[in-house]
């Protein structure tokens, strides 16, 4: 996905919660960007939505009601939407980042692609839709910039839900989408279902097949009148030798008639996959035209169909008579209805030419078919009538049968007139009683049913809202669904304590529960870095995004070293047990001419931490050692002194008579054991 300049919102903090790392797009209604989930610790696409929807408030409360209806979807191919908000003139929707690109893109790069290509990029594109038509979601604005091919190969729809509350905000009559994908009934301003979304998927696979949209115009109200009077002519008249059977499909997916279409995604998908599983190797690879593969010859329409913004716009009026002919011309640039073939370039020749042509193949289809319906209505009918009747009977007959269609059309025009089928509008009951909320739709003349569902704002017992939902116009005897609120969703919360901090955050991220304060505390039996506890406990029941608190070790407290050398040993020991070590006394005493014996002369670690219970050497002093000092007397001084002083006795002189002579004449003490470091004195003459 492209990364774009960036702007105001770029380095913000929106909702305190997500950092807005870079803008990703922007389109007709938002601008995307890629933030990060400060509460999660997860990338995040941030789509906000542009300020003239962001200042409607009933429309932020409609785009609430679909964001959530939107979160409840969860399908491997439907982009996950995981929040919704607004932070003062911000109002965002937050959805599952998907790091890639889109179909947009691989149809600009490549162009028309083959049939295999084509067909498994529109499978998970199908199955998607299928699970939202199944969960009673319509998407509205299907085109290739909202599937999103993820870089390991995912395929994802995205933005289910915003077109619809869009759509529902506009003033009366306007619709919303991008105007090349929209169906029929849309540009009528006609109610929308899962066969609108179909026939946009036909129209994408159109031009995933050929390289172009089956309509185009100078003017989106153009195209529109087109969708509406024209019709989807076969992707093979541009792309020869492609198989009847993916014509067909197109043709049934973009047919004008909701009724002459699939019926949702699922039933689409079961056929897509019949056709991919029957076709041959030879069909599935059928190579486009090298004319085709560019898109369009004309370069300025090649750059218009690279960005297909959503559009606001009116709604034709259905005409008085649908036209048998193609539109009239827009100006000189008139466009046909079934776009003609390009001649393919003379050398093209996909394969040896060794079947029918799929023209033929599909006329003889069509013909098999026909044959089949005739002899079913030819078993049907009798050859000859048993009973011929005289005119007075018949007359009396054609009597009764007039009576009995002025009956039925009276009571037609009663029953959707005035009765059941008559229109009504569904009345807004969010907020209100499941009693209240059934009186206000009886008085409208609807029936409902009530289904229970979550809902973190609304509380228990009261009604969220309706389906269809309030101000839709529709005829009473359509059945109206009440969401009745259950409260929030609780989950239990995982048991954190005994794990690592980083082990911690990522069960809490599993469980989508947020981190909440982290706080360190001392503990002698738990290694630093582990849980110690965290709240709410366990078990406890929560919601999603629920802050957890954490306690969690620094492992056993640090105790400073106290230093005892000089003390006696009895006060040493004591000191180094005060302070919660213990004190181990060494056997073997040393010599310390200034240590007395009986006190510390060394300890190890003579300083610094250990932790409770961690252990000081403690080594005693035995005193100064015992020298036998020698006789020096008659000997030269000098050498004396220095002979002393290497035994490790200090040394006095006292000159008599200047000490002329340099000879030792007396010497105290001598010859006997003093300690080591005594002072030793030389009389000298």
């Amino acid at each position: 996905m492209q990364e774009y300049v960036s702007d105001r919102l770029v380095g913000t903090l929106v909702d305190n919660r997500y950092a807005v790392q870079s803008k990703l797009a922007r389109g007709g209604m938002s601008t995307v960007y890629l933030a990060t989930d400060l509460r999660l610790e997860r990338e995040v696409a941030l789509k906000v939505l542009h300020p003239h929807l962001a200042s409607d408030d009933t429309f932020l409360g409609r785009l609430g009601r679909e964001a959530k209806a939107a979160a409840r979807l969860s399908h491997s191919h439907v982009v996950g939407v995981l929040d919704q908000g607004n932070d003062g003139q911000t109002a965002y929707l937050v959805m599952e980042y998907i790091k890639g690109h889109t179909l947009r893109d691989v149809i600009t790069s490549k162009g028309a692609l083959p049939p295999r290509l084509a067909l498994a990029l529109i499978d998970p594109v199908v199955e998607g839709l299928g699970a939202a038509h199944a969960a009673g979601m319509i998407h509205r604005d299907i085109k290739p910039e909202n599937v999103l091919i993820a870089d390991d190969g995912r395929i994802k729809v995205g933005d289910f839900g915003l077109a619809r509350a869009v759509t529902t905000s506009t003033s009366t009559g306007a619709l919303i989408g991008t105007v090349a994908y929209l169906s029929p009934e849309l540009v009528l301003g006609k109610q929308a279902d899962a066969r609108s979304d179909i026939y946009s998927v036909g129209i994408m696979l159109y031009e995933m097949l050929t390289g172009r949209q089956p309509f185009d115009g100078d003017v989106p109200i153009q195209v529109a009148y087109q969708h509406v009077n024209g019709t989807v002519g076969p992707p093979s008249a541009l792309v020869p030798g492609l198989a009847a059977e993916v014509d067909e499909l197109v043709q049934w997916c973009t047919a004008n008639d909701p009724e002459n279409r699939p019926v949702d995604g699922m039933a689409l998908l079961q056929e897509l996959r019949h056709i991919r599983t029957n076709l041959t190797d030879r069909e599935l690879d059928l190579q486009p035209p090298a004319a085709l593969e560019a898109g369009l010859q004309n370069p300025t329409e090649v750059i218009a169909r690279t960005n297909n913004p959503t559009t606001v716009m009116s709604p034709l009026a259905p005409p008085e008579r649908p036209p048998r002919f193609p539109p009239p011309s827009f100006g000189d640039n008139a466009t046909s209805v079934v776009p003609a073939a390009p001649s393919p370039p003379a050398a093209y020749v996909p394969y040896p030419d060794t079947s029918p042509a799929p023209l033929t193949k599909r006329a003889r289809r069509k013909a098999e078919r026909d044959a089949e319906k005739a002899r079913s209505r030819a078993a049907a009918t009798p050859l000859r009538s048993l009973h011929e009747g005289n005119p007075r009977r018949r007359g009396a007959l054609w009597v009764v049968i007039l009576i009995i269609a002025a009956l039925l059309a009276t009571g037609a025009g009663w029953f959707f007139g005035m009765g059941p089928g008559s229109p009504g509008t569904i009345p807004a009951v969010a907020n209100k009683t499941v009693a209240q909320a059934q009186q206000l739709l009886n008085e409208a003349g609807f029936q409902s049913s009530t289904r229970d569902v979550f809902d973190d704002d609304v509380p228990s017992g009261l009604v969220v809202g309706t389906d269809p939902v309030a101000g839709t116009e529709t005829r009473k005897f359509q059945p109206v669904a009440l969401f009745v609120s259950k409260g929030p969703q609780l989950f239990e919360l995982p048991k954190l304590t005994g794990m690592t901090l980083d082990e911690a955050k990522s069960e809490l991220n599993k469980a989508e529960m947020a981190l909440g304060t982290v706080t360190e505390k001392f503990d002698e039996g738990i290694a630093a870095g582990m849980v110690l506890a965290q709240d709410p406990a366990s078990g406890t029941p929560a919601r999603h995004g629920t802050p957890v608190a954490l306690t969690v070790s620094k492992g056993p407290e640090p105790i400073p070293v106290p230093s005892v050398v000089g003390m006696d040993e009895d006060d040493a020991v004591d000191a180094i047990e005060a302070a919660g070590l213990k004190a181990d006394v060494a056997k073997d005493k040393v010599n310390d001419r200034n240590v007395p014996k009986g006190s510390v002369a060394a300890q190890s670690p003579p300083n610094g931490t250990l932790t409770r219970g961690g252990t000081v050497t403690l080594t005693i002093s035995d005193g100064p050692k015992m020298v036998k000092v020698p006789s020096y007397v008659g000997k030269q001084a000098k050498e004396a002194e220095q002979a002393l002083r290497q035994l490790g006795f200090d040394v006095k002189v006292n000159n008599i008579l200047g000490g002329f002579f340099g000879t030792v004449r007396d010497q105290d003490p001598v010859n006997k054991e003093v300690p080591e470091g005594s002072v030793i004195t030389l009389t000298v003459v």
